[in-house]
């Protein structure tokens, strides 16, 4: 019995012809370096995003709108900066804004500058007008309530957005505007015409 235990805790002696053994090899493990590659067409797109938004605001969306903001007769943004030459009568106007009269009752309205609504305060309006009237009293009473024009002003033009000065005839849609206001917080028609000497979006 010893004997036959003995036999079997002896190992059998190798076979020649056998196959080696097979050893596992760990797989291969691809450097950090191609996992940054895979990224870095976002990460282009991330940092690009950005930029590429500026710069089509800034040469494309800009030009267009001061654009369309041009006076009817062509004039340039910066052309209808110009302030009046004389304080009762406006600057410009051939096509877009009605000559004023050389004289009657007027009253001005200078460097009006308002922010539009819905651009949080990052953009604005800047106006200047006349207003004109067939009534002799126009600018004694309009002087007389300019605390309250003046506010009447400031809440017509700053329910302004920027879509409402895109649109064709904006000034004629402000003009008419602001003469129903006056009116209204005269409590008569006073104000019959008004003229833009300056409109400035910026």
């Amino acid at each position: 019995m010893a004997e036959k235990s003995e036999k079997k805790e002896t190992p059998a002696p190798a076979d020649k012809n056998a196959p080696p053994p097979v050893v596992a090899v760990p797989p291969v493990v691809a450097p950090a370096k191609a996992g940054l590659k895979a990224w870095l067409p976002t990460i282009a797109a991330v940092v690009l995003a950005p930029a590429a938004t500026w710069a089509v605001a800034q040469f494309v969306l800009l030009p267009r709108l001061q654009k369309s903001l041009t006076d009817e007769d062509g004039k340039t943004p910066a052309a209808a900066v110009a302030p009046a030459a004389h304080p009762d009568k406006p600057a410009g106007g051939k096509s877009g804004d009605k000559k004023a009269p050389d004289t009657g009752p007027n009253f001005h309205f200078d460097n009006v500058v308002v922010n539009l609504a819905g651009t949080m305060g990052t953009r604005y309006l800047k106006t200047s007008f006349l207003v004109t009237g067939s009534d002799a009293a126009l600018s004694t009473k309009f002087e007389a309530a300019r605390p309250q024009l003046g506010d009447v002003t400031l809440a017509v033009l700053a329910s302004l957005t920027l879509a409402d000065l895109e649109e064709p005839g904006s000034k004629n849609i402000i003009r008419e505007k602001l003469i129903a206001a006056y009116n209204q917080a005269l409590g008569q028609k006073l104000a019959e015409n008004l003229y833009f000497s300056d409109f400035v979006v910026q």
